[in-house]
């Protein structure tokens, strides 16, 4: 039996789709495989890679993708869930053949302020919080 795709879309693709993305392909791959790209691909978080360390993943060695990319090459996907705030997720551009669109809307890592320590600490938080999405979602695909 095929996999199921997923597709995960953020702006910047160096956060919280890369989280998103991590938890499935490392707790779910037997049912699914999992991709990410942003609207205008930016850096890997750093903050982010240390703190999906601190739950035994590395993401260290991933790169920030575009996702129209992914549409040109004709990529299909069964689900595209945007991990960003719900007006950004409507700049996501319509993939042909996804059997549905979801918006799961995560605070911005990237728009985070305080000390790299406060950083962090919000950012499990978020991380946290996609982990959790994602295994309740995921069930009842």
């Amino acid at each position: 039996m095929a996999k199921t795709k997923i597709l995960f879309v953020c702006i910047h693709n160096s956060a919280r789709s890369q989280m998103a993305e991590a938890f499935v392909n490392t707790y779910y791959s037997d049912k699914f495989t999992a991709e990410s790209a942003g609207l205008e691909p930016g850096t890997l978080n750093p903050l982010v890679v240390k703190s999906m360390a601190e739950t035994g993943i590395d993401i260290s060695k991933n790169s920030t993708k575009d996702v129209f990319d992914f549409v040109k090459e004709g990529k299909f996907f069964n689900y595209v869930i945007t991990v960003c705030d719900e007006a950004s997720g409507q700049r996501c551009p319509i993939f042909p053949g996804a059997m549905k669109r979801i918006n799961w809307s995560f605070e911005d890592p990237s728009a985070l302020t305080g000390t790299d320590e406060e950083k962090l600490t919000k950012i499990a938080s978020i991380r946290d919080s996609i982990k959790a999405t994602v295994d309740e979602i995921l069930k009842t695909l």
